[in-house]
C-alpha cells in the first residue's frame, strides 16, 4: 500500500548561488557528510546537491509534513547503491513520523528517483508499506 508520494523540482543555478554565498554553512546545515562527499567528488557539484535537496523536499512531502513539525534537513539523506540507484535514509523526527504512519504488521520502504536536465533537478519519492513476512508471490497478488 502507498503511504505517501512527494515530488520536488529544484533549480541547479539557485543551489549553486546558495553554495557560493553560504558555502559550508549551507552544506553543513542541509547535507550529511556522506552527501557532501558524494557531491564534492562530482564534476557537477551543484547538480548533485540540487538533486539531494529535491529528494529531501520530496521525502518531507511524502511523509505528509513538508519541512515543518520538527523535521530537519539532515533527518533525510540520500546515498547510492553500487549500481548507482539512489536510496533514501531517514533518522530522527523523520524516522519517528515514518514509523507512526506505518501500519502494524508492515514495514516502510522508501523509493526515490532523481534526475536532472540543467538547470533543473527533480526527485520523486514514494513511501510503500509492505506486509512483514509476505511471500514474493503474495506481494504480487496484493
Amino acid at each position: 500500500m502507498i503511504l505517501g508520494i512527494g515530488t520536488d523540482l529544484a533549480n541547479i543555478e539557485r543551489i549553486a548561488a546558495t553554495l557560493d554565498r553560504f558555502g559550508d554553512r549551507f552544506r553543513n546545515r542541509v547535507f550529511t557528510e556522506t552527501e557532501q562527499r558524494k557531491a564534492e567528488r562530482r564534476a557537477d557539484t551543484a547538480g548533485t546537491y540540487a538533486k539531494r535537496w529535491a529528494a529531501k523536499e520530496a521525502c518531507s512531502k511524502a511523509l505528509g509534513t513538508g519541512l515543518r513539525m520538527g523535521i530537519a534537513w539532515k533527518d533525510m539523506s540520500v546515498s547510492n547503491l553500487r549500481t548507482g540507484q539512489p536510496v533514501m535514509h531517514v533518522t530522527g523526527w523523520a524516522k519517528e513520523r515514518l514509523d507512526a504512519m506505518t501500519p502494524p504488521g508492515h514495514e516502510a520502504v522508501i523509493h526515490v528517483t532523481l534526475t536532472d536536465d540543467h538547470p533543473w533537478a527533480q526527485a520523486f519519492v514514494v513511501i510503500e508499506a509492505r506486509r512483514v513476512g509476505a511471500a514474493a508471490g503474495e506481494l504480487l497478488r496484493q
